[in-house]
């Protein structure tokens, strides 16, 4: 990526807060999940016809075996590509903190850079379901008077997530809206 481009996505001289490591373990848990769960949808039923055909001759039950070979294969390579890259994207969450706006940034293809005024804050949201307490992380969620504003800051600390969420509702109460 060109500096013209890396300038499009982070403010000049502002330090980016990173999210948890413990984040890219919920992200790897997750994509495993899916992927079990697609490798059961595509592969499954393949598996099903070779057994229940393993004793008829011909080439279609060689074909049906190389076919689910196959796709058993592409399955795997491609879960494991995923897998691999679900550290990246977890490090691809920061957040900058400026005098009169939050900075959110994720993604690796598609990038995404997202800048809330803290003026236009109305909440500010922490959640964390069972998983997300088990590996220790919450997730921070800005409510803005846009409903396509989906701010969201995934995989904090618990105690970064309080801190946050006390800094942004002060500096929402400093702008005098909103909060």
């Amino acid at each position: 990526m060109n500096q013209q481009q890396s300038a499009l996505f982070a403010p000049p001289t502002e330090a980016w807060t990173p999210v948890s490591r413990r984040y890219a373990g919920l992200r790897r848990l997750s994509s495993a999940t899916s992927w079990v769960f697609l490798a059961l949808i595509i592969v499954g039923p393949q598996a099903f016809m070779v057994f229940f055909l393993q004793g008829f001759p011909g080439s279609a039950i060689r074909t049906l075996r190389w076919t689910l070979a196959a796709s058993a294969a592409v399955l795997l390579v491609l879960a494991i590509w995923r897998l691999w890259r679900q550290g990246a994207i977890a490090r691809s969450w920061a957040y900058a903190e400026r005098d009169s706006d939050l900075y959110i940034k994720s993604g690796i293809f598609n990038r995404r850079l997202t800048v809330i005024p803290y003026g236009r804050m109305q909440a500010v949201n922490i959640s964390a379901g069972p998983i997300e307490r088990a590996f220790k992380v919450a997730t921070v969620k800005l409510v803005t008077a846009s409903a396509q504003s989906d701010a969201v800051i995934p995989g904090l600390d618990p105690e970064a997530a309080a801190a946050l969420r006390d800094r942004l509702t002060e500096r929402g109460e400093i702008q005098a809206t909103g909060l």
